[in-house]
């Protein structure tokens, strides 16, 4: 069982929603079991999975408790990740917070290394650590890295996901901090969306600090939901959606002004305006491209990349000329969101 030395540290909630894992929820587990950190409070929110999932999480529960490690087991009909979360955020006792994914992986030191760090600097309530991407091999793939501007506003920079990570597993909150922010310590119940929910009205007040250490592995497998490729309506959907949430976010935070509010319905819209025109244009909808790019112009928030999407879209262009003004516009982005 845990030592005196652990129950002596603060307690950590890990809340993990999962639904149809049982191809890698075992890996994840594996992971928590292997913390170097231990006074653990593992909340597993089982979102109705039909497959083995719970039979495998419940396989865990003695191994957790072996090592001092509080495992509750939570089944509900499936409902989305948000109403998951909620599961979870309404028992959870830490005095940190952090929600992973089931399909990911933590580093040994995550939860040591997030907590030493936070103890160590009571100005911040929020850390983020670095993500890598690994494929179903473990081969690194890529990294999450923020560089924060001098200037820092990760508040923003999660609304209009500029260098920003969206990984939950890459925070950890202090729950005072979550709490004061979210008291009644329940999100919107979406099928999406449910880290801007997390994060945004906690950064609004408060500020973030950094590690500069990999701690969260995020694999990227073929198949996955994150990888499919979505129709017209779906694209479509899914937009109105997440932009459903983050309004929704922004009107939650009680003591944000109304004038402030209104600011970021306006970069909400002209975001999201600018994702429709991508879709618009990939999927040759020139009535819809016309009247978007239109509005656009009208708001005076048209850039150059819109104009090439808005030609590529509007005319018929060669595929070979098409697939490099397309290169040419996700690279001109990469450059404008490093300035």
């Amino acid at each position: 069982m845990r030592d005196n030395i652990n129950k002596n540290q603060p307690l950590v909630s890990i809340i993990t929603p999962c639904f149809n894992g049982e191809s890698y929820v075992a890996n994840f587990l594996d992971s928590v079991l292997n913390q170097t950190y231990t006074n653990i409070e593992f909340i597993f929110v089982n979102d109705g999975s039909t497959d083995k999932t719970e039979e495998i999480a419940l396989s865990y529960k003695e191994k957790f408790e072996n090592i001092g490690i509080n495992f509750i087991y939570i089944y509900q009909e499936n409902k989305g990740p948000a109403a998951a979360l909620n599961k979870g955020l309404s028992i959870f006792k830490g005095q940190y917070l952090t929600w992973p994914d089931s399909d990911d992986i933590l580093d040994k030191d995550n939860i040591l290394q997030r907590v030493m760090f936070l103890e160590n600097n009571n100005r911040y309530n929020v850390v983020l650590c670095n993500s890598v991407y690994i494929n179903e091999s473990g081969k690194r793939i890529g990294q999450l890295k923020r560089i924060p501007p001098k200037a820092d506003n990760i508040f923003l920079d999660l609304i209009t996901e500029t260098n920003i990570s969206f990984a939950g597993g890459a925070y950890m909150l202090r729950a005072s901090a979550f709490i004061q922010a979210i008291p009644k310590r329940k999100i919107f119940e979406s099928r999406g969306g449910q880290n801007w929910q997390m994060l945004l009205p906690v950064l609004y007040n408060n500020r973030c600090g950094y590690l500069d250490t990999d701690l969260y592995y995020i694999y990227k497998r073929e198949g996955s939901h994150s990888r499919k490729k979505e129709d017209f309506e779906e694209s479509v959907k899914r937009l109105k959606s997440h932009e459903d949430i983050l309004v929704n976010t922004i009107d939650s935070i009680s003591n944000m002004s109304d004038q402030e509010k209104d600011k970021y319905y306006e970069i909400i819209q002209n975001k999201y305006l600018k994702k429709r025109l991508v879709i618009y244009s990939r999927h040759r909808k020139i009535d819809e491209l016309k009247k978007t790019y239109k509005t656009l112009k009208n708001k005076k928030v048209n850039t150059f990349t819109d104009q090439l999407l808005y030609i590529c879209g509007k005319y018929t262009v060669p595929h070979y000329l098409e697939k490099s003004i397309r290169s040419t516009v996700r690279t001109l982005r990469r450059i404008i969101e490093k300035i």
